[in-house]
């Protein structure tokens, strides 16, 4: 059975109760729900609060909802205590809860590696930069990849330095930089093995919990997507965020 799973945490620093967040009359956790169970590959989705009032939300629009604790570190750690609960479930989808207007063919892209490849334990979304801003952003989480489409690194600074680039926009020409989409596809197994694992160093360097991963060898796959994501983080994103469901969302549904 392949799961995804919907982290959602109330207390966010820099957008308080923002699984709450109204966009077009919905809270943003039931768009990301909604957009998630469009994928074709996935059997469940269900989402991991730690909050009563999202609880009570999300048990409202009629989601599988687990209520975890609020020290959890992260969403990933979630999961993992969601997975305790679902013992005939062998694969796992993170999908952040952030993100309103993921779609379902970007999960099933990042799930195929899995099921055609046994050897294949995780596998993540890049899509190619195409903006000196995003190049710029740290924000914007770049990953240089092997020939076999395995991650390399990831990093918030632009990777790969582009040592003979005279200007910014011939960086981003010239090397081929791809960003990071956060959506996470784990076996079972090494999703466990990960979360039982300390952080390290270049995970606390980078704030970048995907390097742990990689710095206990780990092999994560990448998988080239045509979509991009919008995330949100911020008040000024969650307007931007609102501005796109009414112009392009709503009137095509």
């Amino acid at each position: 059975m392949i799961v995804g799973v919907i982290p959602a945490r109330f207390a966010s620093t820099r957008l308080m109760g923002k699984p709450l967040a109204d966009i077009g009359g919905m809270p943003m956790i039931q768009h990301t729900w909604m957009n998630a169970k469009k994928s074709k590959l996935l059997d469940k989705v269900v989402i991991a609060v730690d909050d009563d009032k999202v609880y009570r939300v999300v048990k409202d629009f009629g989601a599988e909802v687990y209520m975890t604790p609020k020290e959890v570190n992260s969403g990933t750690d979630r999961i993992a205590l969601v997975a305790e609960h679902l013992p005939n479930a062998s694969i796992f989808v993170n999908i952040q809860g952030d993100e309103p207007f993921i779609k379902g063919k970007m999960i099933d892209e990042a799930v195929e590696p899995l099921l055609f490849d046994k050897n294949v334990e995780v596998s993540t979304l890049i899509r190619r930069i195409t903006t000196v801003e995003e190049m710029k952003s740290p924000s914007v989480v770049k990953v240089v990849f092997d020939y076999n489409n395995f991650a390399l690194y990831f990093s918030r600074s632009p990777i790969p330095y582009v040592r003979d680039a005279r200007t910014n926009l011939e960086r981003v020409e010239a090397g081929e930089m791809y960003k990071h989409i956060g959506l996470y596809v784990y076996r079972k197994e090494t999703l466990l093995k990960f979360t039982s694992w300390k952080q390290t160093d270049l995970e606390r360097i980078e704030k970048l919990e995907q390097l742990r991963m990689l710095e206990h060898g780990i092999k994560i796959k990448v998988v080239l997507t045509q979509y991009d994501s919008l995330s949100v983080d911020t008040p000024k994103d969650l307007e931007i965020a609102r501005r796109f469901y009414e112009r392009y969302v709503k009137s095509h549904r």
